[in-house]
């Protein structure tokens, strides 16, 4: 008896796993899929080391959205296509790992950047300088790299500056972006024309990000499809500034549930 009953507790409790596992899997799939944010190329919209939740049913769903992309499906179901200016994570059109981007150009749109300035459709998006973003020179997030400066070198524990401004695209749509330096090789590109079916994207942090601005071929992200969109960044939900978020003296309160801009 004894040992029938233990075997009884053992299945119960085998079954009670498999069913959260499948719950969970079902509610990341379906509803929201948690990210970390991991390097700076989001900042000052993101930092690293913000929480989120990316919301899945905003655009639909592809065989991305679930674990290991194994949806059995082509194409995208309940498909809603995102707004330029939505930040959206989405998966690397070649290496299969998950970025956070902006989308900046829609299918069908000219985009070029000429000294360092977004031309959307032929049109100069508006620049706007703001107050500088002002953090400490001291290492970052798990891979402990500390960030890149305007007024480099920066000693320890000092002030590392990166010019802001206020960029408008065409259709009104208003974020920060940063500037670290003028003339890098972002700042001056052919210009591209986004295929059907397919997204530009960018990160605000202009002189530190990996975007659709290079190609795939040397590492770059590309064009970037419809089908590998995972979905939107609507709020942060949590953040720290240490290395492990168990080092609550990090946390970054006033960040707890803010809007994403």
């Amino acid at each position: 008896m004894a040992a029938a009953a233990k075997q009884d507790g053992i299945l119960e409790t085998v079954k009670t796993i498999v069913y959260a596992l499948l719950i969970a899997g079902v509610f990341r799939t379906l509803f929201f899929q948690p990210f970390w944010i991991p390097s700076g190329s989001m900042k000052d919209t993101l930092l690293i080391g913000d929480f989120l939740f990316v919301n899945k049913m905003a655009y639909g769903y592809s065989r991305h959205s679930c674990p290991f992309s194994i949806c059995p499906f082509e194409g995208r179901l309940f498909a809603r296509e995102p707004a330029r200016g939505d930040v959206v994570v989405f998966r690397h059109p070649t290496e299969g790992t998950d970025f956070i981007k902006r989308v900046i150009g829609l299918p069908g749109d000219r985009v070029q950047m000429i000294r360092g300035v977004l031309h959307l459709n032929g049109t100069a998006a508006g620049m706007v300088s703001v107050a500088p973003f002002l953090e400490t020179f001291a290492p970052q997030g798990p891979q402990g790299l500390p960030p890149r400066c305007a007024n480099a070198p920066v000693g320890a524990g000092g002030v590392c500056e990166k010019p802001r401004f206020i960029e408008t695209l065409p259709d009104g749509v208003s974020h920060a972006i940063l500037n670290i330096t003028d003339g890098s090789r972002g700042d001056d590109t052919p210009e591209f024309i986004v295929p059907e079916g397919h997204y530009f994207m960018m990160g605000d942090n202009r002189d530190n990000s990996v975007d659709s601005r290079f190609p795939q071929s040397i590492g770059g992200v590309g064009f970037v499809p419809f089908e590998n969109i995972l979905g939107r960044a609507d709020r942060v939900m949590f953040s720290s500034a240490g290395q492990r978020m168990v080092y609550f003296w990090t946390w970054r309160s006033d960040r707890f549930f803010e809007a994403i801009e």
